[in-house]
This record gives C-alpha cells, structure tokens and sequence, in this order.
C-alpha cells in the first residue's frame, strides 16, 4: 500500500460530508459509499498487481469523492459501474497514480452521467430534517413515513421520489430554494408550479451542506493539503460571468449570485475535484487561470446546455488544457528571462 497522508487529510474533510449525507438521506449512503470503495480498491489492486505496483490511498478518495457525488437512491449496480470505469480508464490506462490527465472521479460521474441519464436524474429525493433525521432510517424510499415537511402536503412516497433538484426547480419551474436551505442542506419540502404541488429533492449526496464544504475547504487549505488558488479562482471566475450575464447583459435565465456559489456541486467541485494535485495545473498563473476557466464553464453550462449542472463536463475540459497551460506559461517566463538577460 503506497500511503499519502494528504491523501489521508482528504478523506477527513469528507469524513463529514459522508455523516451528513446519512443524516439527509439514511444508511444507505454508507452502502453506497462502501460499494465505491470497494470495487474500486478491488479494480486498482488487480490492475497494479499485474505491474509489481501498489495500492495508493488515493484510489480511497476517488472512490468517496465518486460516491458522495452521486444521487442518494442511485442502484448499487450503477455506483459499481462507474467507479471502475473511473479506475480504469480515468487513471490506470494512462499508466497509474500521478500519470492521470483527467480526474478519475469525475470520469467516473460523467461516465455514468451520460449512459444512465434516466436512472440518474431520476434518484434525487428530499433531505430528512430534524432529529434523528435519516439516522432513523435506511432511506427515503424505504421510510415507513413521509418527513414532516412533506407530510401535510398531500403528496405521497411516488411523487418524493420524482422530485426536482434546486437547480432542476429553477429552471424548469421558476422556483429558487432559500440560500439558507443551501447553505444547511434542509432541502425538502414542496412548491407551486403550473399550477399543483411540486417537490423539492436535496441533490446528490456530498454537496447538500455549503457549510460542510467551506469547513471542509479551510481544513485543507490550513493543513496545505490543497492549493487555495484553485479554489479561489474557480469561485472568481463563475462570480465574474455570472455577473456579466446577470447584471450586465440582462439575462434572466442565469440564476442569482448565491444560488450560482450555493446550489448543484460547483462547492464541493471547486474544493475537491478541482484541486485535484495530479490534473491540476502546477504552475501559480496556470492555476488561476484554469480555475477560473471551470468556474465560467460551470455557469455557461448551467445557462446554456442541457445539463443542469455542469460541473462534471467543466472540469474534464479544465483537465485537458492543464497540461498546456504549464507549458505556455513555462516557455512565456522562459522568454521572459531570456530578453532580461
């Protein structure tokens, strides 16, 4: 086993993320998450041991960052599935850990983004509130009850488990969640549109609690675990063009500023996918750059495509530019120096 203690530091800054997604939505998320790191640790160990090579803890990030970014109720099948595309084809066939040029957890997502589209966007539901929350149950669909938020509502299990995303709300039905649902991660309950009740699900599981994130981000940051600059300049960038397009071009369809920082994944992408040491940029101007570049792909995706999100596609693009950032940058001061001297 090839051990890596900021590999380690990873893990327990989404240590939390992982708890919280039980209180959301029930035990299940633990199932889940062990699928992914199962079969994934299993995946690298086959691959590795054919080549004399070792385990690396990295794999165990992959793994929990793939699992926490998907939908709560998401079949075991399909969790598996993409976790050893991931392994497979976003780092192993490119010769191993430290060789990867796109972020293995995110091959992983998108893979399974793009072939299961239905059963994907299908298995978003409310967050359990109160107490114990989901800690009481194994998941939504397996509650003997419906939460109180829902409860009064008239609606019943079936159409919790057709519920729309914030983003998906917001879109599609001219609803906004609350930046304090966002901010926590009580995202539940129902809203008016087209004239009947519509329910309002929580997102996948590791990007439900903003607040969870940006502690999770300072640990790291504090701990030098990962670059600051990537997270902010990705956080920059979809700031910037969210204001162009809002406030200076006039565009209503693009979302308000603390509903683009809080909603979807662009947290959790922005701390711990895009600060990824391996794709990732290593030059300091190349990762502003590249941060900023995924945080206004982020919001041109959510504004034009057909995707509600886009954070997954943003960051597979990042990667491919990385390596050619350096370069640029590299031969620029190079030049630079050249003239000086």
């Amino acid at each position: 086993m090839l051990k890596q203690k900021n590999m380690l530091r990873v893990l327990y800054a989404l240590s939390p993320l992982a708890l919280a997604g039980v209180y959301f939505f029930g035990w299940r998320v633990i199932e889940l998450l062990a699928v992914s790191v199962v079969c994934g640790f299993c995946t690298e160990w086959y691959m590795t041991s054919r080549k004399n090579g070792k385990v690396s803890y990295a794999v165990f990030v992959t793994a929990t960052l793939y699992g926490l970014s998907l939908p709560p109720t998401t079949p075991l099948w399909i969790a598996a599935t993409g976790i050893i595309f991931a392994v497979l084809f976003g780092k192993e066939v490119f010769g191993g850990f430290g060789k990867n040029v796109f972020n293995p957890a995110i091959v992983g997502r998108a893979f399974v983004y793009v072939s299961f589209p239905i059963e994907m966007t299908g298995r978003f539901v409310p967050a359990f509130s109160g107490f114990p929350g989901g800690f009481a149950h194994w998941s939504f669909s397996a509650a003997k009850q419906l939460p109180a938020s829902l409860a009064a509502s008239g609606l019943g299990i079936t159409d919790a488990l057709t519920a729309a995303t914030p983003m998906w709300s917001r879109r599609d039905f001219g609803f906004t969640t609350g930046w304090t649902d966002l901010l926590f991660g009580n995202i539940s309950g129902t809203f008016i549109a087209d004239g009947t009740s519509k329910v309002l699900a929580a997102g996948s599981i590791g990007e439900v609690s903003a607040i969870l994130i940006l502690l999770g981000a300072i640990y790291l940051i504090v701990t030098k675990t990962a670059q600051w600059r990537l997270m902010l300049a990705t956080v920059l960038g979809a700031t910037g063009i969210n204001l162009v397009l809002k406030y200076g071009a006039g565009i209503d369809a693009v979302p308000p500023l603390h509903f683009t920082l809080l909603s979807g994944a662009f947290l959790y992408g922005a701390v711990f996918m895009v600060t990824d040491p391996v794709s990732a940029p290593k030059v300091p101007l190349s990762q502003w750059i590249y941060g900023a570049f995924i945080g206004m792909m982020v919001v041109f995706f959510r504004y034009k495509a057909i995707f509600a999100g886009g954070l997954a596609f943003s960051i597979l693009m990042g990667n491919m530019i990385a390596p050619s950032l350096d370069l640029w940058i590299k031969r620029y001061n190079a030049s630079k120096k050249k003239v000086a001297s």
